[in-house]
């Protein structure tokens, strides 16, 4: 200010004219950048998700927007794979679902919702590659669509699995092992058998002559 004081009523004005081309460009940079932030669309979702083989995994994602829906809001919500422009996977509406996919893909979105959640059953080997979820809407403007760019990484890891014995495999071993300790040897049942008959056996020997010897006694002593 003190520099325009100094100079000339006539240089002045030719200063402040300057000095003013000059800060336009400045303020029309400021209004531009407000004037994206109101316009600005995105989806978002994690760049990055680990899963298990023959598990589950949900992928979130949400999306803004600044313009007005027409008053029937019809929202799309579709997801593609491998590569930003590959093949679909999941189309809400017409219903669609890829066939590599089939009875393991669930949305879990209703419009006029903005976030939601897309949940990949029975995960395969197959499956570990990116996920890109991509919005189109009816707008009082005319149809607009956009997608994620990055997407989501998905890294699939071989469950690891434990070995158990079963009841009836711990049963037979054990069964096994018993037959296995008395194998060359009597069977007990029979042992204590054959024992009891040799008693009645020598048993019946030793009685069967003092029998006869009485029986003949008495016949001698009635005749």
């Amino acid at each position: 200010m003190a520099l325009l004081l100094s100079i000339p009523e006539g240089n002045q004005i030719m200063a402040w004219i300057l000095l003013l081309l000059l800060l336009a460009p400045c303020l029309q940079a400021g209004n531009s950048a407000g004037s994206n932030r109101e316009r600005s669309f995105a989806v978002n979702q994690p760049t990055r998700l680990s899963g298990v083989q023959d598990g589950s995994i949900e992928i979130p994602f949400s999306f803004y927007f600044p313009w007005e829906l027409t008053k029937i809001r019809q929202m799309r919500i579709l997801w593609r794979w491998k590569v930003f422009h590959g093949e679909f996977i999941y189309n809400s509406s017409p219903p669609f679902i890829h066939k590599h996919f089939k009875n393991r893909l669930i949305l879990n979105w209703t419009q006029p919702q903005t976030s939601g959640v897309l949940r990949i059953l029975d995960l395969k080997e197959e499956d570990q590659t990116v996920y890109f979820c991509r919005v189109h809407l009816n707008t009082t403007k005319g149809t607009e669509s956009w997608q994620s760019i990055e997407g989501t990484q998905l890294t699939i890891t071989r469950a690891v699995s434990t070995t158990m014995k079963t009841p009836s495999l711990v049963t037979s071993a054990v069964t096994t092992a018993g037959l296995e300790d008395t194998e060359g040897q009597s069977n007990p049942s029979l042992v204590n058998l054959a024992a009891t008959v040799g008693v009645v056996v020598a048993t019946a020997v030793l009685i069967t002559p003092v029998c006869v010897l009485m029986i003949f006694l008495c016949w001698e002593q009635r005749n």
